[in-house]
């Protein structure tokens, strides 16, 4: 196996649904070597989409990881979800990724979508190419979608590619960089290509695109600006080291073209990747908490003799043992090697690597730093634990998925196939972290809560058809939450004889608003304690009851968000008190200082954008308005209209339907989780009485 990293490239593709990621993928795949026969998603054929489901519906719903040569170095490639519903996908393939290929619709330009894998690429620190797919399309206006791309995402786009034509008349690319037209042989579905003189009428748009590339190429490296400056010539290979180190930065993201379904620009893309894009030996380092002592954190570089340290970013539940996605930090694996799971303690061992190609597997004997693989053998690991040699124990950050804001109970036809049941939501909860499934303990129902419509459709689906299971299924429902408005202060006592033994403890704490953060805990408990007054252990166990009282408020029995704990006092019995004791007291003291703090039922609210043709955007504002929508912005693009706005999901069921039905079917929506919002005192009335 090749160790030499700099020749290695970790990627993955993202964007919005129907930009043309898996096509794009397809091409690659081809023109590498590692298919002889490029598959159609129309068609269910392409070789990342091979779940059942992906073929039926002609969408992306895992994520799945190619490896493939280029250029004599290995692209590691993952094709993942453009649909929001499935946006953790992208979440836990972006936090092992060292580069990320943003895909465009040439038509369609920004869409909600790009602009949320484009924040999460941001939160991971991830360089990027920008791919502006479907020149080909009619409509298709390359310079309005790199506006778009410098106006919307807060980036710096650099043009080195240029279209000749657009739609019908899309031909080919020039490139910026070598000064060359660049042409596709159809016939050949696009395996070959032909360099050409630039096109007469695109002599003063390449001498504009060109003097702007310089410029800003030679903003970020002196040589090049005094090269500049003094009129020099500037080679193409100085231009490209110069993107590569200024796209490693964060500085710019270059932008490309080409058609991917028509076969055009997917060489020059995979070119870009290779020389614009790090190597895991130029992504930031990585940090990792020493697990003996917290405080400290060490630095990890891509070293494969150093002590391994590696994260699970997901787990397929498989028959009959599961498969487990590794992205390697440091150190070296291999098989039958015995590591520790540090955020469970527990050893695991691995007695399997496998470099994936979709669903394809091939048995390595050994993998290194840098690598993502594979491998069976864990037994409790879950998506964002880190697994690492036992003598140095290191904790990698873990990955946070967004909230669940929809809900479906489900139950099965009969008695005998509840722990059936039980037993298959447990898998698909571990595979997937945005599937929650809790127990309503006022009805006894099981609910499953997920990312949208469409994401509890294909988890109740999965249970039917591949875990074999009948289940009644309820009609969606909205995930409500509480919160806190004001403070309050609530004293619990917990006294009880259990056997022979007492139980006692008193707890005093005060609850009090604590403004929402994106991404992080959304509460927090400090102690104003000294603490030599309570053993660790009573307050941990205090602790625990605070948090376990908050995932049902006093209002309908929704988890509590956004809220902050202050301990303010606790009374002990020195034969008496237990770590019991204490978690029950502290849980009576969070209900009582809750129901005194004005507590109030949030509602998810939904960024809902829809594209729409003129003439029917009277009738889409209308039907928005009466689900109480709060519409933030409405714009021109390019033939059709453009509305952003806040939607409570309560109203957005069957949105879709309705939404076809207004406009022919001619136009189009996307919903994406926002925020938290009170719930309007009426409706509130008749959710909690």
């Amino acid at each position: 196996m090749n160790l030499d990293l700099s020749t290695v490239r970790n990627i993955g593709i993202a964007a919005h649904i129907d930009a043309g990621k898996t096509t794009a993928t397809e091409r690659i795949l081809y023109y590498t070597g590692r298919t002889h026969r490029m598959g159609e998603v129309d068609d269910g054929t392409t070789t990342t989409d091979f779940d059942e489901e992906e073929q039926k519906r002609g969408i992306t719903i895992y994520s799945a990881a190619v490896s493939c040569p280029w250029r004599g170095q290995t692209i590691n490639l993952i094709d993942t979800p453009g649909h929001v519903d499935f946006t953790a996908e992208v979440e836990r393939s972006l936090r092992v990724l060292d580069g990320m290929v943003a895909v465009f619709d040439a038509k369609e330009g920004v869409e909600a979508q790009s602009e949320t894998v484009w924040r999460q690429a941001d939160k991971y620190g991830v360089p990027r190419l920008c791919f502006i797919n479907k020149m080909d399309r009619i409509g298709a206006d390359f310079e309005a979608c790199v506006d778009a791309i410098g106006s919307r995402l807060s980036v710096s786009p650099l043009v080195i590619q240029l279209p000749i034509g657009a739609g019908g008349d899309f031909g080919g690319l020039v490139d910026l960089v070598d000064m060359k037209a660049v042409y596709h042989r159809q016939e050949e579905l696009g395996s070959t290509f032909a360099f050409g003189d630039i096109p007469d009428e695109l002599s003063e748009p390449v001498r504009q695109r060109r003097r702007h590339l310089l410029e800003t190429v030679a903003e970020t490296s002196d040589a090049l600006m005094e090269k500049y400056l003094a009129d020099q010539p500037i080679e193409p290979a100085e231009i490209r080291r110069a993107i590569r180190a200024a796209t490693i930065e964060h500085k710019l993201a270059p932008v490309l073209c080409g058609s991917a379904l028509r076969y055009v620009g997917v060489q020059r893309l995979l070119d870009a990747v290779c020389d614009f894009l790090p190597s895991p030996l130029e992504a930031p380092p990585v940090t990792a908490a020493d697990a003996k002592r917290p405080d400290v954190e060490h630095v990890l570089s891509c070293d494969p003799g150093g002590s391994l340290a590696a994260l699970v970013f997901k787990v397929v539940a498989e028959k009959p043992v599961d498969l487990y996605y590794l992205r390697i930090y440091a150190g070296t694996l291999r098989p039958n090697m015995r590591l520790l799971n540090v955020v469970t303690g527990r050893k695991e061992n691995v007695t399997r690597i496998f470099r994936m190609f979709a669903k394809r597997r091939e048995q390595l004997d050994r993998a290194f730093a840098g690598d993502i693989v594979a491998v069976i053998g864990p037994k409790s690991a879950l998506t964002g634990h880190t697994l690492c040699d036992q003598r140095r124990p290191l904790l990698l950050e873990s990955i946070e998925f967004p909230e669940t804001v929809i809900s479906v109970s489900v139950e099965p036809r009969s008695s005998k196939d509840r722990d059936k049941l039980l037993e298959a939501l447990a898998v698909l909860e571990r595979q997937d972290p945005t599937v929650s499934v809790t127990a309503n303990p006022e009805t006894g129902q099981t609910l499953i809560s997920g990312m949208g419509e469409l994401h509890l459709e294909v988890v109740v689906q999965r249970l039917r058809s591949d875990m074999n299971i009948d289940a009644a299924v309820g009609k969606p429902r909205v995930s409500y939450r509480e919160t806190v408005t004001a403070c309050g202060e609530g004293e619990g006592r917990f006294v009880r004889q259990l056997g022979s033994r007492g139980h006692f403890a008193a707890v005093r704490l005060r609850i009090e608003p604590r403004a929402h953060t994106r991404g992080r805990a959304n509460f927090e408990i400090i102690s104003a304690i000294p603490e030599v007054t309570i053993p660790p252990e009573f307050m941990e166990a205090a602790e625990a009851g605070i948090t376990g009282a908050a995932q049902s408020g006093t209002l309908g029995g929704y988890p509590v968000i956004d809220w902050k704990v202050t301990l303010l006092e606790v009374e002990q019995h020195r034969v008496d008190s237990s770590e019991l004791a204490f978690e029950s007291a502290a849980r009576i003291a969070f209900h009582e200082a809750m129901a005194g703090a004005a507590p109030v039922l949030l509602e998810p609210i939904m960024d809902v954008e829809v594209v729409t043709s003129e003439e029917y955007f009277g009738l889409i504002m209308s039907d928005l308005n009466a689900r109480k929508a709060v519409v933030r912005q409405t714009r021109i693009r390019g033939s059709d209209r453009l509305i952003t706005a806040d939607v409570p999901l309560a109203q957005m069921f069957g949105y879709i339907t309705k939404l076809r039905s207004l406009s022919q079917g001619r136009a189009t929506s996307t919903m994406t989780p926002s925020h938290y919002a009170p719930v309007p005192p009426a409706a509130m009335k008749a959710l909690v009485g």
